[in-house]
């Protein structure tokens, strides 16, 4: 069968059906599977709330540097892991990183020493190493440029919604071995409930990706022969116009100083969001002394104002078709917001405001952001670059949560380490704002 003229009404028709298909086939897996991965990382926030007392020399230093130990890990197999997407399976590579991540999530259950618990958060990260930048990179064999900030929208609001979604299920959890009328089940009490309960559903959504997802239009049997032919038409006219000029390797592109500036931006936003993400429970049980139940409620806000502000400026972002200020004012805003909230302590009203717009600034900015590096890399290129990005930016998650951490116990207060996490947000946006990231589709 003859695919029709790219400017005819037939071909643009099937290129609208094969993008509305590949949207309502692919996303809403890879967002469930990116909640549950983000859970798996993240809830150590709220079991340390009770680990803290039933495992001797666990305090904050020792959890803030057991959170960011998880990005050593998932730093060294950043690169490959998504080079493994471009050349080989994103269908094959994610599952067998959803698999061996829930194993590893799992086995936190069994720690009882610090040093135990670094180790099994190190190789929790390597589990996971190149899940999210495998994913962008499946995103551009899929999207056309048109749809691929909303794509990643789509994607990326599954980080708010497991904040969301988890925090009461994991309070319930929380109670189990607490007290005589919540006796331990299996021998374990509620923190190690945590880590098993939220391990579990990643393996069974990696078995469930293997046979799910497809590695590329021309393969879907859930297309036409019109469609994906069509599709595959648009993404191939799309890359040749980025090739032009001289085509980049991957040892090109990995210095390219774009992608170098990106990675440092993605550093200092990384730096700032997970470092108040991991202690944004301990700073709020710390400054107003509420029970469980209200802090589980009140941590659920601000995700939710970050989700409706991500999917506002996906859309947005790709409506007017502008990166650079999309994602220079969400952070600029959650910068701000971070270096007020030091001066709310004692009015939990102006607190949450604070957190709700910290919150809003480092999620919005991520669609406009992650859409940058294909406007002037393609293929293998553009997939070393977003795991380098990726790989060097997730080292703010090991640095963040470690400063928080050992601010507060060197001097008691988490004030000192929220303005770190300000300046260091103040920098991306500065970066990306004098650099002229964003401004042109052409490489420079």
């Amino acid at each position: 069968m003859t695919s029709p003229h790219p400017d005819t009404p037939s071909h643009t028709a099937a290129l609208d059906r094969a993008r509305r298909k590949a949207y309502w086939h692919l996303l809403p897996l890879l967002f469930v599977s990116y909640m549950i991965a983000y859970v798996d990382r993240q809830n150590v926030a709220v079991a340390k709330l009770t680990m803290t007392r039933d495992l001797p020399g666990f305090d904050n230093a020792v959890i803030g540097l057991g959170a960011g130990i998880f990005f050593l890990g998932y730093f060294l197999l950043e690169i490959p892991g998504t080079l493994m997407v471009e050349r080989w399976s994103a269908r094959k590579w994610i599952c067998r990183i959803m698999i061996t991540w829930g194993a590893m999530a799992g086995l936190t259950a069994a720690v009882t020493t610090p040093w135990q618990f670094y180790t099994v958060r190190f190789f929790l990260g390597l589990a996971e190493a190149g899940f999210f930048p495998g994913v962008v990179v499946y995103l551009t064999h899929w999207f056309p440029s048109r749809d691929r900030a909303r794509a990643l929208a789509t994607f990326l609001v599954a980080t708010p919604m497991a904040q969301i979604v988890s925090p009461k299920i994991s309070n319930a959890l929380l109670e189990i071995g607490s007290d005589a009328a919540h006796p331990p089940v299996l021998g374990m009490v509620g923190w190690q409930w945590v880590y098993v309960f939220w391990a579990l559903p990643a393996v069974v959504l990696g078995t469930l990706v293997f046979f799910w997802l497809v590695d590329r239009p021309k393969q879907a049997r859930w297309l036409t022969e019109e469609e994906s032919t069509a599709l595959e038409t648009e993404l191939e006219r799309e890359r040749a116009e980025t090739r032009k000029g001289k085509r980049m390797t991957v040892t090109e592109a990995l210095r390219h100083p774009k992608v170098l500036l990106l990675a440092l931006v993605y550093f200092c936003t990384v730096t700032g969001s997970y470092g108040i993400e991991f202690f944004m429970p301990s700073i709020l049980k710390s400054w107003y002394a509420m029970d469980m139940n209200k802090l589980t409620w009140l941590i659920m806000l601000p995700p939710a104002v970050a989700m409706c502000g991500q999917l506002f400026m996906g859309w947005s972002s790709d409506h007017f078709k502008e990166r650079r200020w999309h994602a220079v004012l969400p952070i600029v805003m959650g910068s701000a917001a971070l270096g007020l909230m030091p001066h709310t302590q004692g009015n939990l009203v102006l607190t949450m405001v604070c957190l709700m717009t910290a919150f809003a600034g480092f999620k919005s900015y991520m669609p406009a952001f992650w859409a940058l590096p294909s406007m002037f890399l393609t293929e293998s290129a553009a997939a070393g670059s977003i795991g380098l990005i990726n790989s060097i930016g997730n080292l703010g998650g090991f640095l963040g949560p470690n400063v928080l951490g050992t601010v507060e116990k060197m001097t008691g207060s988490f004030v000192g380490g929220l303005y770190y996490l300000c300046c260091s947000m103040l920098v991306a946006g500065t970066i990306i704002f004098s650099s002229g990231l964003g401004k042109s589709t052409a490489s420079k």
